[in-house]
């Protein structure tokens, strides 16, 4: 149910951006930073999860974070500003941000090694469906009732998972747990934070100077990190962790790729209400493509990796993702609906692909110690990309908007996006020759 309701409202509220947007007085483009300030929120505090779990127990932690979760819901439903929103989300944020690492190490610590991926298999059902219902339940929603339901849904959502806790998750709290490096996720932090808001408004040209010294700010908590580690006993990350090549590419690759991809289910649904003239349940019907032949597309990755190997699909499938992102500039009234739902389903399946490949040769060649420390600079690196490609495509859209109409903004902010994504495949052509043979669908990590 953890899952389920935090893979939900990750998409349930695209579709309800206009709504929102009319509701709050403030321009629908302007709501890319409840997007960010939640993906971000949740970059931050994945690290501290594993840890949080093991000195206060997996049952005690996972039933704080779904309780802010709900409490963040409330809030974001009875906000009356977007300052507010913006908020709760932060609020709801910091509950999501345990949801998923916390439910993998409780299955972990539950079911027996032979047993695990079929457990966390058959639990991450929950978490693929919650994408297929998201945009449609957010546009039936905003049409029939709206737009604060789709944060007023997880209420009982999250009544029925608290009692779930409390009925079946053990107290395995760890007397014994090593401490945690706040100082080296503070510089961390701060060079992700930094980073997103020097990213936030580029259109506004007297911001340079201060995008400047984000940038600057950035940079010095991320060189500040490298002697840092090096000299502590138990850093946040080890830096024996960029030893293992195919980890490095595929960290630089993975962000360039979700930079591109994850500007889609932002401003499809903008592009669709406010441009194609679309209601909220039409645009969260159009987004069913994506997510059924995303969905499908899983059970193939295996086969395709073990006949052409790592660095050749992905080589080709980033091609197909940058290109199908690309393709969504051709969206106009007048394309026929079949084209549009084929470049739709095209997307869904590459994208799909992309994801667990990339996910899988990441993550495949770190030693079991070296493991869980690598999947949560992973999870972080996975979040702040989705933060980063709203935030791009949304002020990509403002500064063509100027020169140009709404539309064509909308238009060559595809193709930028694409091209961020097909640089991706640059990348992935430094990877090492990784040897042919079946890729895990998920590899432990978040996969969409």
């Amino acid at each position: 149910m953890g899952f389920f309701m935090q893979a939900l409202d990750t998409t349930i509220v695209n579709t309800a951006l206009p709504s929102i947007a009319r509701s709050l007085h403030a321009a629908p483009l302007a709501l890319q930073s409840i997007v960010v300030a939640y993906t971000l929120t949740m970059a931050l505090l994945t690290p501290a999860s594993g840890w949080l779990a093991d000195r206060f127990g997996t049952r005690c932690v996972y039933a704080v974070s779904i309780s802010l979760f709900v409490i963040g819901s409330l809030a974001c439903a009875s906000a009356h500003t977007l300052d507010q929103l913006v908020l709760a989300r932060v609020l709801q944020g910091v509950g999501g941000s345990m949801l998923l690492p916390i439910g993998r190490l409780a299955v972990l610590r539950a079911v027996s090694g032979e047993a695990y991926v079929s457990a966390l298999a058959m639990i991450s059902v929950a978490g693929q469906v919650g994408p297929i219902l998201g945009p449609t339940l957010g546009g039936w929603f905003v049409e029939s009732f709206s737009w604060h339901w789709i944060f007023l849904i997880n209420v009982p959502i999250g009544a029925l998972s608290l009692y779930a806790v409390q009925r079946y998750l053990p107290n395995d709290t760890i007397h014994d747990a090593p401490p945690f490096d706040f100082v080296g996720c503070g510089l961390l932090s701060m060079c992700m934070v930094s980073f997103s808001l020097a990213l936030d408004s580029p259109v506004e040209t007297h911001r340079g100077a201060v995008s400047a010294a984000l940038f600057a700010l950035a940079a010095a908590s991320a060189f500040a990190y490298i002697p840092y580690a090096r000299h502590k006993r138990n850093p946040l990350f080890h830096l024996a962790l960029f030893s293992e090549p195919n980890f490095s590419v595929g960290l630089i690759g993975n962000l360039l790729c979700r930079i591109g991809s994850s500007a889609v289910p932002f401003l499809l649904p903008l592009l669709m209400q406010l441009e194609l003239g679309y209601s909220p349940l039409h645009s969260g019907l159009m987004m069913l493509p994506i997510a059924i032949a995303g969905t499908i597309s899983k059970r193939w990755i295996a086969g395709l990796v073990k006949r052409h190997g790592y660095d050749m699909f992905l080589l080709v499938n980033t091609a197909l993702v940058g290109a199908s992102i690309v393709a969504f500039a051709a969206f106009s009234p007048s394309l026929p609906l079949v084209v549009e739902i084929a470049i739709l389903a095209v997307f869904g399946t590459c994208n799909s692909m992309q994801f667990a490949a990339m996910n899988s040769v990441t993550l495949k060649g770190l030693s079991i110690k070296d493991a869980g420390s690598g999947n949560s600079l992973f999870s972080m690196v996975q979040m702040l990309a989705i933060g980063l490609g709203v935030s791009i495509g949304g002020s990509l859209v403002q500064l063509f908007q100027g020169p140009f109409s709404t539309s064509t903004g909308f238009k060559l902010s595809f193709v930028c996006m694409g091209v961020v994504t097909l640089l991706s495949g640059v990348v992935f052509r430094r990877l090492d020759a990784a040897p042919r043979s079946p890729a895990p669908a998920g590899a432990g990590t978040r996969g969409a």
